[in-house]
């Protein structure tokens, strides 16, 4: 039975637990606390011990303690100063508190404790079973816990007595609160046994961890200690001995200075440095950047050089060896070499590759260092947004070095590398600098022989390097950076030159990276000619070459699995391989038709054809535009449509014509964005065909600028767009009077089959373009 006892003051505990048979103090300093505790002492002394659920909770209620605490005996109290009073108890008994109330400005607890028969229903032989594993888990944790002392050990481990045991353990471990909290729940003397084994195994857990990181440490701090002794012992030695000192390193730059073909301004720079780091200490850190310098300057190329190749004719056998095409670039090339030839020096030009994606640019630079016999430094420009990066970091910095460009000259080891800057067009800005802006100095001819490097403080001589520069596009190139260079365009490539580039470098290139001999695996012109045609869709070489790489894989698997002696890959067995073709050419309608004209357009791919479709329908005068088309476009579109409303009169279209009807042009693959004012004589040609009823040639494609007056202004990227007409299978095309001079540029290949049309106004476009 249960003893019920009412009304005994209380004292919230943050952050301890009292455990029953256990003396312990406590301070205290809130004035419920103050009172209850006096309210004890003129009482029987007994005060009810109850813990805090959270120890920040400054007035607690009942909901913010637990439910079982210790009922306990005042032995003694002092007072400090603060307002701080120190309380000795000594913990009786468990017991469950039902209520909670504020009394006279004290807690009051309404509390029931637990009969001893209650607490101990364990038969003899578990218990001597229960205290034998309790004894041999304590002592365990008595060994992995050095903090445990040998005599309370000793005690401990004396006692006979199972619940004595557990209150024993339960006091002396050093355990967090709450755990001591659920030792105190645990009223039944088996759930206290299990309790405190868990807790026991879990401390054991960690402090097993514990000790393995700390060995981990002692270990690693031993290594670097003994590390260091060493690494001092051996200083001193060669210092002993003369082998290794300032004063030694300073001697080997000197000598190596001696050997330096440099000239005096920087011999003296070089010399003063020198001697500033001898007077440095060998353990500072000023040394160590005194020294980096020192060989930074001494690993320059100041006027060291290689000599260049200049037989012209083995600078036209090495291009044409690595490349098919690119006759432009050749010819600049050899221009440039037979200029050096006759004078023995000449400006080396600043050339800036122009093209589309995997059209060459980066191995032409690669094949023109081949065939002048110069070393070749690649940097890479694509993302780089720190002017550092170029111009260098002063040395005041903690990690600076030299910028790309002088890094590249010590790379090459010679003053008149050629250096190939690659996606100049990608070069960015931010806070830290104009990227481009440093590239000015670079690139400037009249400038760059004296160049200075914020790390190397001297100048340095750029003009003698080739610089080779590459690009997609120039309209990102800031103006001032693009007038330093000279622009070579490189075109796409056409299928006759995809055909000869494959036959000739992709596919030999592919067998020998495969493992393949040129028997074992051999693909017939007509299916180069279909994976060009119908597997890629681009204005280089980059992904054909991938399509021949699949293929050589595949070769070389069947070779292995099926003991083949060798793979033929012709048009009948090309789906095999690749699979189904993925892109199939427009080619030109079957009929001369009413609102639909032909267009042409240049891509980052290549080029290629729209078909613009206008339609005409009854309403209100409204103007559509579809098929996710740009501004200029859009613009043109306009220029175009107000053309016609001006030569209304020449086609006898009707005054209310255009308030009674819709107009709606439409370009489709709407997923597709489009701009650019080349589509304006397309536009306007569609948009007329419609109004009039009057079919345009189904074999004729156009493109050029219009303006409000009927003019047709001049386009770019013709060559592409000529030859997506050529795939296309037209035989006519119209493009404005002022390219015909770019045409006259384009090969024979291209144009061969077309029938050119220059014009210069409407009139002109829609003489050939519309049926009689």
């Amino acid at each position: 039975m249960s003893e019920l006892i009412k009304n005994i003051p209380a004292i919230a505990l943050r952050g301890m637990t009292a455990l029953p048979s256990v003396i312990m103090h406590f301070d205290i300093s809130r004035e419920k606390s103050v009172k209850a505790l006096e309210a004890a002492l003129q009482g029987d002394q007994l005060i009810f011990l109850i813990t805090q659920q959270n120890p920040d909770v400054r007035e607690p209620e009942f909901q913010d303690l637990y439910r079982i605490g210790t009922v306990a005996r005042i032995k003694n109290f002092a007072k400090l100063p603060q307002d701080i009073i120190r309380v000795m108890v000594e913990g009786l008994e468990r017991a469950e508190m039902n209520d909670l109330k504020l009394e006279e400005g004290y807690l009051k607890a309404e509390i029931v404790t637990y009969p001893k028969e209650e607490q101990t229903a364990v038969n003899t032989s578990t218990q001597t079973a229960m205290l034998r594993a309790l004894k041999d888990i304590f002592k365990r944790y008595c060994l992995e816990n050095p903090k445990v002392g040998k005599e309370l050990s000793k005690q401990i481990l004396n006692i006979s007595d199972l619940e004595k045991l557990v209150d024993q353990i339960s006091i002396n471990l050093p355990l967090h609160y709450e755990e001591k909290q659920r030792l105190l729940e645990a009223v039944d003397l088996t759930d206290r046994y299990e309790t405190l084994c868990v807790i026991i195994g879990n401390e054991m857990e960690i402090m097993h961890i514990k000790n393995g990181i700390q060995q981990k440490v002692k270990e690693r701090i031993d290594k670097n200690q003994r590390e260091y002794i060493l690494r001092e012992q051996l200083k001193v030695i060669r210092e002993e001995l003369g082998e290794d000192s300032p004063q030694n390193d300073a001697d080997h730059y000197r000598d190596t200075l001696k050997k330096l073909t440099v000239s005096e301004e920087i011999r003296a720079k070089i010399s003063k440095e020198i001697d500033r780091f001898k007077s440095l200490s060998n353990n500072s850190a000023e040394g160590s950047v005194s020294r980096g310098y020192i060989e930074t300057l001494l690993e320059l190329p100041w006027d060291k050089t290689s000599e260049d190749n200049t037989d012209l004719k083995n600078a036209a056998r090495v291009l044409d060896e690595d490349h098919y095409g690119l006759e432009k670039v050749k010819e600049r090339i050899l221009e440039f070499l037979a200029v050096r030839v006759l004078t023995k020096k000449g400006d080396s030009p600043i050339l800036c590759l122009v093209g589309p994606p995997g059209t060459g640019k980066t191995s032409i630079a690669r094949s023109v260092a081949r065939a002048l016999n110069k070393k070749y430094v690649r940097i890479c420009l694509g993302g780089v947004r720190d002017e550092a990066e170029i111009r260098g970091h002063r040395r005041t910095y903690i990690g600076a070095m030299p910028g790309r460009i002088v890094q590249g000259m010590k790379t090459a080891g010679v003053k008149n590398p050629l250096m190939l800057l690659d996606e100049i067009d990608k070069v960015s800005s931010d806070y830290k600098g104009d990227t481009s802006s440093a590239l000015l100095e670079v690139l400037d001819s009249e400038q760059n022989g004296k160049f200075r490097d914020h790390y190397v403080e001297l100048p340095t001589d750029l003009s003698q390097v080739l610089f080779i520069a590459t690009a997609n596009d120039v309209h990102t190139i800031p103006r001032p950076l693009l007038d330093r260079m000279e622009l070579i365009e490189v075109s796409s490539y056409t299928e006759n030159e995809k055909l000869h580039i494959v036959k000739e470098h992709l596919l030999p290139k592919q067998r020998e990276h495969h493992g393949l001999k040129q028997e074992q695996l051999t693909i017939t012109g007509g299916a180069l000619a279909k994976i060009i045609s119908g597997y890629t869709k681009e204005a280089g070489v980059r992904q054909l070459e991938r399509k021949i790489g699949e293929i050589c894989r595949k070769a070389a698997r069947e070779i292995l699995e099926e003991k083949k002696p060798s793979v033929k890959v012709k048009t009948s067995n090309l789906e095999q391989y690749l699979g189904r073709e993925k892109y199939t050419v427009q080619r030109l309608n079957d009929r001369d038709d009413v609102g639909i004209v032909r267009g042409l357009a240049w891509t980052s791919v290549g080029g290629d054809t729209l078909q613009i479709e206008v339609n005409i329908m009854p309403g209100k005068g409204e103007f559509v535009l579809t098929g996710q088309l740009g501004d200029v476009m859009k613009e043109s579109a306009q220029a175009g449509i107000s053309y016609i409303r001006s030569v209304s009169e020449k086609y006898k279209i009707a005054e209310d014509f255009f308030q009674k009807h819709d107009i709606h042009i439409h370009i489709p693959e709407g997923a597709v964005p489009k701009d650019g004012p080349s589509a304006g004589i397309t536009m306007a040609t569609a948009m007329l065909s419609a109004i009039i009823r009057k079919p345009v040639r189904a074999d004729v494609a156009m493109t050029g600028e219009i303006t409000l007056r009927g003019r047709v202004l001049p386009i770019g990227g013709l060559k592409e767009k000529l030859l997506a007409a050529k795939n296309a299978g037209m035989t006519t095309v119209i493009v404005p009077a002022e390219n015909k001079a770019d045409v006259a540029d384009i090969s024979e290949e291209i144009t061969g089959t077309l029938k050119m049309v220059y014009a210069k106004t409407m009139e002109e476009v829609l003489k050939t373009a519309m049926t009689a």
